[in-house]
């Protein structure tokens, strides 16, 4: 897969060396939520998932890339998931690690990196999100790259006693029949 290059970050695939960066996203029960996570990973699973990160996004219907700053450090993670061929669409899940990297740009870069990636190279017609209607930072990053709220799922997801809301975002490529 080519990198994907943007004026602050670019957008690699996952590597044998993520392994300790994956392992700490996967255990962190802060965003367990976001992921629908409900148990922790062993550094053995992240290894076997790593030795399976080769496969074609056609076969394993996902694609998760690693987000970079151009001192090559690692900022946090961006997906496609979900791909479907037949209708031409896909999910898509973002996150940055530390909170000391958000509100800079880099979400926002690596999101038109990627939508641009689906729409150019994969021949998506649409991109959708699920995003809580408490998360407020996504609802702004996504809602700022043209994706519209198209529903709100009640009482979607149960977390910590209570069930929350969820909307679903869509972004349409006009330029797809």
């Amino acid at each position: 897969m080519v990198t994907l290059h943007g004026e602050h970050i670019y957008l690699r695939a996952l590597e044998p060396e993520d392994l300790e960066f994956i392992y700490a996203i996967e255990n962190d029960e802060s965003i367990w939520e976001l992921s629908a996570t409900v148990a922790p990973y062993s550094r053995y699973l992240i290894k076997q998932y790593l030795e399976n990160a080769h496969q074609d996004i056609y076969e394993a219907k996902q694609l998760r890339l690693v987000i970079c700053n151009k001192e090559t450090l690692v900022l946090g993670l961006i997906d496609i998931f979900d791909f479907d061929v037949k209708n031409k669409r896909a999910g898509i899940g973002i996150l940055l690690q530390h909170s000391e990297n958000r509100h800079k740009g880099y979400g926002k870069e690596a999101l038109n990196l990627l939508c641009n990636y689906c729409f150019t190279h994969l021949d998506l017609h649409q991109l959708y999100c699920n995003i809580s209607e408490e998360n407020i930072a996504s609802i702004k990053l996504f809602s700022n790259q043209g994706f519209q709220d198209v529903g709100l799922k009640k009482d979607w997801n149960y977390s910590n006693g209570s069930f929350k809301n969820e909307y679903l975002y869509q972004l349409i490529n006009t330029n797809v029949h």
